[in-house]
C-alpha cells in the first residue's frame, strides 16, 4: 500500500504541477485508459504467433504505465480501493468460472 501511496502521489503532483485536473472527469480519464490501452494493442500489431511473445519490453512498459497511471487517477477520482475492487471482481470470476467447468477452456462463463 506504501508504494502505491507513492504512486498516486506522483501522479497527482504531476498533474497538478501542469493544471491538468480540469481535464481530468471520470469520461476523460476513461477515454484515455482505451486509448492507452489500443496503443499496447499496436504494439502487436500484425505480430506472427511466434513474434507476440518477443516484441519490446520497454514498449509494453511505457503502454502499461500510461494505461495504469490513468486507472489509479480514475480510482482515486472515486474514492476506489483498487486491491480491494480486483480483489471482489476475482472472487466474482471464481464464481462465474469455476475450476472444475473452467480449466483449459477460454469460454465465456454462460457457455461452460
Amino acid at each position: 500500500m506504501e508504494k502505491y501511496n507513492e504512486v498516486i502521489t506522483e501522479l497527482i503532483k504531476f498533474r497538478d504541477e501542469r493544471d491538468w485536473k480540469q481535464f481530468h472527469d471520470s469520461k476523460n480519464l476513461a477515454l484515455a485508459i482505451s486509448i492507452e490501452a489500443a496503443e499496447l494493442n499496436e504494439v502487436f500489431l500484425w505480430k506472427k504467433d511466434n513474434e507476440v511473445e518477443n516484441v519490446s519490453t520497454d514498449k509494453i512498459k511505457e503502454e502499461l504505465a500510461d494505461i495504469l497511471s490513468f486507472s489509479f487517477l480514475l480510482a482515486e477520482k472515486h474514492n476506489l480501493d483498487i486491491f480491494q475492487i480486483v480483489l471482489d471482481k476475482v472472487k466474482r470470476n471464481a464464481e462465474k468460472y469455476p475450476v472444475d467447468k473452467a480449466r483449459g477452456t477460454a469460454k465465456k462463463y454462460d457457455e461452460l
